[in-house]
Order: structure tokens, then C-alpha cells, then sequence
């Protein structure tokens, strides 16, 4: 069975609301597979590279970010 992947629900992410416009998950993940093009812009993840560690999910103030 294939490890979950971190996946953005783009209904809940906010990143207007996130301090200096950085997203909190964004500077969580360690292997820069969670990422953002400028602040206060929508993350977006490398799936293919994705470990599914989770932190990016535990970081987010929304609750954004689902593992599937």
C-alpha cells in the first residue's frame, strides 16, 4: 500500500491570514516539497516527492492539508 501524500484542500487555505503571507506548512516542510511561488500565493506540493510525514498537516492553522 502506497504512503499518503499531503494533499491541499484550496477551500480552507488562507494564506492571506498567515503571518507575513508565508504559509505556516510551507516553512514546516524540511524537504521543500510543500512550496510557495511569493508570499501571500496559494502553496502548492510536489507529490512525487512527498514522504508523508504529516508535519506540513500539523503546522497548518486551517487545517488544509489532508494526507491521502
Amino acid at each position: 500500500m502506497p504512503k499518503p501524500k499531503a494533499v491541499i484542500d484550496y477551500t480552507r487555505c488562507h494564506p492571506e491570514r498567515c503571518d507575513t503571507g508565508v504559509c505556516a506548512a510551507v516553512a514546516e516542510c524540511s524537504l521543500g516539497v510543500l512550496r510557495q511561488g511569493a508570499p501571500w500565493e496559494v502553496p502548492y506540493t510536489l507529490q512525487d516527492f512527498c514522504v508523508g510525514c504529516g508535519k506540513c498537516r500539523i503546522a497548518c492553522p486551517f487545517k488544509a492539508i489532508k494526507m491521502v
